[in-house]
């Protein structure tokens, strides 16, 4: 496994695949982060049931923006256009969680209570990895992405823990809708392309494992708010 520092004048003396494939990552990663204002602004500010939360919701959106801002610059200096990140609609996003539109404050929460976790966990690979600069971005934007997580797991438990069945039932399916989506966020466990990233040092863990590790996590915290886990086996696309 390749461990040194490389900043961004160095990468072009690198192997090809490196550049390659650090460019693909930072593109995605782009796209991923100006993917959830586009799905969730234009309505979930509407949907917020207090002024509190439509603050919250504004916040988050400003702190994703950044991060697209940043992982942006780092994709320009390596000649990359990103532009087109902010025009494209959101059926074209790289990822399919992002496809689509957030209309309901439910959805909104349990995306930031499963989703936006699994934000924290590709950020994670980035930390200590071979590409300085995106290292050096971290620690900011993880503290960012917990409040996010933090945020949306709150209301999801306030919702789920409600003397309403009708919403109890809501975010139930919320909860079924986004669990698959979530998981397939993860890849193929036989990604070839996961196993260059590991070797680059561009990541750190193979897509199997950090799906398990997330299954740890999340699992309990859902049973702990009386939900139901979904069938990890439904409604996915990538195993």
């Amino acid at each position: 496994m390749f461990t040194d520092k490389v900043e961004i004048k160095d990468v072009d003396k690198m192997d090809p695949e490196y550049g390659d494939l650090l460019r693909r990552v930072l593109q995605i990663q782009a796209d991923c982060e100006i993917g959830g204002p586009h799905l969730y602004m234009r309505v979930s500010m509407d949907n917020a049931p207090t002024e509190t939360d439509k603050l919250i919701v504004a916040r988050t959106a400003g702190e994703e923006v950044d991060h697209f801002r940043k992982v942006c610059w780092l994709a320009n200096q390596l000649g990359v256009d990103t532009s087109y990140l902010l025009k494209r609609s959101n059926i074209e996003r790289y990822v399919e969680a992002f496809r689509g539109e957030i209309t309901t404050w439910e959805d909104y929460a349990v995306f930031g209570f499963l989703v936006d976790r699994i934000g924290r966990y590709q950020l994670e690979e980035y930390v200590g990895g071979s590409f300085a600069p995106l290292d050096r971005f971290m620690p900011q934007m993880i503290q960012e992405e917990a409040g996010h997580i933090g945020h949306g797991e709150e209301e999801t438990r306030r919702m789920a823990q409600s003397e309403d069945e009708g919403q109890r039932r809501r975010i139930q399916d919320s909860v079924n809708y986004w669990y698959p989506k979530a998981l397939d966020m993860f890849g193929s466990s036989e990604s070839k392309r996961a196993e260059r990233f590991i070797h680059w040092g561009l990541k750190k863990r193979h897509n199997a494992e950090a799906r398990q590790m997330y299954l740890k996590e999340v699992n309990p915290l859902i049973e702990g708010m009386g939900l139901q886990v979904p069938d990890p086996t439904v409604g996915r696309k990538y195993f």
